[in-house]
């Protein structure tokens, strides 16, 4: 992943462990000190569920990673009306290939979360809206109930506070990315908690076609577009009548 003062480009895999190595990245650039390697527990020094722990070397990069390909959706899934709201939890890589393809569909009304806007980029679609909510789980209410969810925030505490303000208030459809182990983890609180986390889908998408953030987004999109259009079909008003 290559790190400049006001960009990012390629990714270590997301998350909690990404956002703070963009820090660190950005703190060495501005000591003129571009040269560390570091061992990060993902447990205890992150919080993350899912264990381990991961290696990183900061040094100059001689050129950025090669830019995504352009993604096409198959002919017919992209409808010629808006399906909603669509809100989307997180600016990092995978939130970030969500919006890029998402926003030239014109399928959603989109509104795009983070803590903070300098975690977005400069170039956000004049279709999106951008907004920065220092305690994300609180700006759910402001949600309309009928609008759709995908959550790629940099914390799974985050991650966590959202699935129960969403399960509180109301929604038609949300997706969690994570891992099976995220997913059992945050399913068992959820239901101590006295919540129905079944509604939530976890993992999204289709987890065989990769985890690169743009094929993470692509099947994340196309399921939730399929599962719209089959409700759409299947609607009272579009069923056939007979005399």
């Amino acid at each position: 992943m290559v790190v400049s003062p006001t960009d990012i480009t390629g990714t270590i895999g997301g998350g909690a462990l990404e956002y703070r190595a963009i820090e660190t990245a950005r703190r060495l650039m501005a000591k003129d000190r571009p040269l560390l390697e570091e061992t990060i527990p993902l447990g205890p020094d992150l919080g993350q569920c899912c264990g381990g722990a991961v290696s990183l070397r900061y040094s100059t990069a001689a050129h950025a990673p090669d830019a995504p390909q352009p993604t096409r959706f198959a002919p017919g899934l992209v409808p010629d009306r808006s399906l909603g709201d669509l809100w989307v939890w997180g600016a990092g890589h995978v939130g970030r290939a969500v919006i890029r393809q998402a926003a030239p569909l014109r399928a959603f009304n989109l509104c795009w979360i983070d803590s903070d806007m300098t975690r977005f980029p400069a170039d956000i679609p004049d279709t999106v809206t951008p907004l920065a909510a220092r305690d994300m789980p609180r700006l759910v209410t402001h949600a309309p109930r009928t609008a759709h969810h995908l959550i790629f925030t940099y914390s799974h505490d985050i991650d966590l506070a959202l699935c129960s303000a969403l399960l509180t208030h109301g929604f038609a459809s949300c997706g969690l990315i994570g891992s099976q182990t995220k997913k059992t983890r945050f399913f068992k609180r959820l239901r101590a908690a006295g919540l129905t986390p079944e509604r939530i889908d976890c993992p999204i998408g289709t987890p065989a076609q990769g985890k690169h953030p743009d094929a993470i987004a692509h099947s994340t999109l196309t399921v939730l577009l399929k599962t719209l259009q089959q409700r759409d079909d299947s609607a009272p008003d579009k069923k056939a009548v007979h005399p």
